[in-house]
């Protein structure tokens, strides 16, 4: 077996190289704290998207969003902005009030809301900004390690990562993560590999992790091996299966017989779990289970449970309810072959919503200002 050696972010060490991706309304504290139970403590695992103006204004639900287990170390925290000004602050504000220990910037996000203001993958478009962003950021993060995550470009046509992976070294990110696919593709077709493998060539300077199609332990080690990354970061690949991160561990650390196959028993615990870890985190269960509700056909995928009962289930509203209704299935059901592979938003081919004149200019920024940062976190 290949070995691969541990990844370095700032002075943490991340061994085996695995890291959790930020997605919206997902890695909150809960399924951050199921997925390190199932690694054992080992990855990285960081927050939903932050949004710097949110965070700078300590927006409510901002500030219950970055807020930490308190055996999470290092607390890695993603932001999402557009103005450097605002950005520096938020930096500077997570520096001073000791709010993280890790920084990671979205130039990432496929979504509407985002890329029309100008943000996420539509963002490194724009290169002098995109610097500007970066220089903030790492200038007011002091000894705290920032990285960023990105996709190839806005389209085919619109490809940026080599320039944009060569601004972050320019400007101290200590690594960069890439999704193989550019903001039109969201999560349709198949990542490109060879991308991950291009931008490390080009940036040999700092770690590269590659983000996209990794679906099983064995994805990541292929991954790894084809590519010379540095490290993964999984994404959709653990909705409903917060256990692939004991896979994932499994695989880089070359132990184990095989990898963690639940039958729906040992699935509907984890559901139960995750539900009430969402209630004590929202302090209330009946908020959490509801919260939770997003979850359920992840975590049933495969398995036979019949329409009715989906239904009944995508309405519970409490613990007690949940679990009942859990206890009712063929529990005894193992894991359904297939289950392992795609899930999540797979769309693809989407027309990217940009600010009006985007694409004119890559070095005119003079149409972005702070009145295009989001208000509100989470993605």
């Amino acid at each position: 077996m290949t070995a691969f050696s541990p990844l370095a972010i700032g002075p943490h060490i991340v061994q085996p190289p695995v890291v959790l991706a930020p997605m919206a309304g997902i890695t909150n504290a809960p399924f951050r704290t199921l997925c390190r139970e199932f690694s054992g403590g080992k990855g990285l695992f960081v927050s939903e998207m932050i949004t710097t103006r949110a965070l700078v204004e300590r927006n409510e639900k901002t500030m219950q969003l970055i807020r930490f287990d308190a055996t999470e170390q290092p607390r890695s925290i993603q932001l999402y902005g557009v103005d450097p000004v605002t950005v520096g602050k938020a930096v500077r504000m997570i520096v001073d009030e000791d709010l993280a220990d890790h920084i990671d910037l979205n130039f990432g996000c496929p979504v509407p809301k985002v890329t029309r203001k100008g943000g996420g993958s539509a963002l490194p478009y724009k290169r002098p900004l995109l610097r500007a962003i970066l220089h903030e950021a790492v200038t007011n993060a002091g000894d705290l390690p920032v990285t960023m995550k990105m996709r190839k470009g806005i389209d085919d046509d619109h490809i940026t990562f080599l320039d944009a992976g060569r601004i972050a070294v320019e400007e101290g990110v200590t690594a960069i993560a890439l999704h193989g696919r550019t903001a039109a593709q969201h999560y349709g077709g198949t990542a490109d590999w060879d991308a991950i493998a291009r931008l490390k060539e080009h940036v040999p300077e700092i770690p590269v992790l590659g983000n996209g199609d990794i679906w099983s332990a064995d994805d990541a080690l292929r991954m790894m091996r084809e590519t010379g990354c540095d490290g993964v970061v999984v994404g959709r690949g653990c909705l409903g299966r917060p256990w692939l991160f004991a896979d994932l561990v499994a695989g880089f650390e070359g132990t184990g017989g095989g990898y963690a196959q639940p039958g729906l028993r040992e699935v509907a615990d984890a559901m139960v779990r995750h539900a009430r870890l969402l209630g004590e985190w929202l302090d209330d269960e009946a908020r959490g289970v509801i919260d939770f509700r997003k979850h359920v056909a992840w975590y049933l995928k495969g398995f036979s449970v019949g329409s009715e009962m989906r239904k009944k289930l995508a309405i519970t509203s409490s613990l007690d309810e949940l679990s009942a209704q859990l206890s009712e299935l063929d529990l005894d059901q193992p894991w359904p072959v297939g289950a392992d592979g795609p899930r999540g938003r797979t769309s693809g081919n989407n027309r990217v919503v940009l600010p009006d004149g985007w694409l004119k200019d890559p070095y005119d920024c003079s149409g972005v200002s702070e009145d295009a940062e989001l208000d509100t976190s989470g993605g």
